[in-house]
């Protein structure tokens, strides 16, 4: 298993020795997920956070029509997971899945409790990394609040450019809040 990705994430926001690298590479678990397969789904308790090693996972709600309601979308390098399940360790109400063949790793809840207590370090990690995920979701409230429809568009392209191309469009319209057909007609320039 390579944990190449995953430390050089971490190196961008705090320096390890090599003992506390290897103490935190200890506590990994890895998990393979085929396309479609569920890292967590509505009602189960998030295990911990998850980083994207390789492929794509999207974080998603479902409405009581069914319709789905993209929250995140995670290429390799990224973090995803269900927080507020993890941190409150009740049913979440999140589902989590592959978009293509993916791996991910991750850590229990408990032994990142204990990664903060052995090394102090990360807990500063960990918070940089929450601070920017609610300014990133407090702005993209605000945009999905007050910006018309092709401007989220134009959001989620800068989020996200390495996906543009590889997402379906029924994905990215539901990330952006309309429907495929409106976002097809949208780029094709028929609806401004």
């Amino acid at each position: 298993m390579n944990h190449d990705l995953l430390l050089a994430n971490v190196a961008k926001h705090i320096t390890l020795t090599d003992e506390e690298k290897a103490y935190f590479i200890s506590l990994l678990n890895v998990k393979k997920l085929r396309k479609k397969q569920y890292l967590n789904q509505e009602g189960d308790i998030a295990k911990g956070p998850s980083f994207v090693n390789s492929g794509i996972l999207r974080s998603y709600s479902l409405d009581k029509n069914g319709y789905e309601h993209v929250i995140q979308f995670a290429p390799p390098g990224w973090w995803i997971g269900d927080m507020a399940s993890m941190i409150k360790q009740e049913p979440g109400k999140l589902y989590v899945d592959a978009l293509e063949d993916s791996e991910v790793i991750w850590i229990w809840k408990a032994d990142l409790d204990k990664l903060f207590v052995e090394v102090p370090k990360f807990e500063r990690f960990f918070r940089i990394l929450a601070e920017n995920s609610v300014a990133t979701y407090q702005s993209r409230l605000v945009n999905y609040l007050s910006l018309p429809a092709i401007e989220r568009y134009a959001g989620f392209c800068k989020q996200y450019p390495s996906l543009i191309q590889k997402l379906p469009q029924k994905q990215v319209a539901s990330y952006i809040g309309v429907t495929p057909e409106f976002l097809s007609k949208m780029l094709n320039n028929t609806v401004i």
